[in-house]
């Protein structure tokens, strides 16, 4: 699913994140988005999985499979997947975040295997311009 999501889209994808970065007490724009070759974000998280204490680990979203909870590996190497969140390619940052904190507790993924693609490339696009502004401004 190569699309190219518009500048709205990637405006609303980095409100998205933002969000989740906020709904997880972090601080500051420890993420990155992008729009192409597929819209995807990537936030750095600052604790470690019980089982891995020498692996950094991360949240990853894609377009295709939603929110996956990631374990950072050697350089140059995929990213090892610790368990995906649900079908729901856009869901509410605080249960993004409730995702993380449990599985950074030492809860098993409620799904290991990645959920179906996402097929509804247009639909995700314009529900990510649509996603709202912050109620209040963002100060420095």
């Amino acid at each position: 699913m190569e699309t190219n999501f518009g500048e709205a889209a990637l405006q609303g994808l980095q409100r998205y994140v933002r969000g989740v970065n906020e709904a997880l007490g972090l601080h500051g724009d420890a993420f990155y988005t992008q729009s192409e070759p597929t819209a995807s974000a990537y936030i750095a998280l600052e604790r470690r999985l019980p089982d891995r204490p020498d692996r950094d680990v991360a949240l990853l979203w894609t377009e295709r499979h939603g929110w996956a909870l990631t374990v950072e590996t050697h350089a140059g190497e995929d990213l090892v997947v610790a368990g995906y969140l649900t079908a729901e390619p856009l869901p509410a940052p605080r249960v993004v975040a409730e995702f993380a904190h449990g599985l950074l507790s030492g809860e098993r993924s409620p799904r290991p295997e990645p959920p179906p693609s996402y097929e509804g490339e247009d639909d995700l696009a314009h529900r990510l311009a649509a996603y709202p502004k912050p109620a209040f401004p963002r100060r420095g």
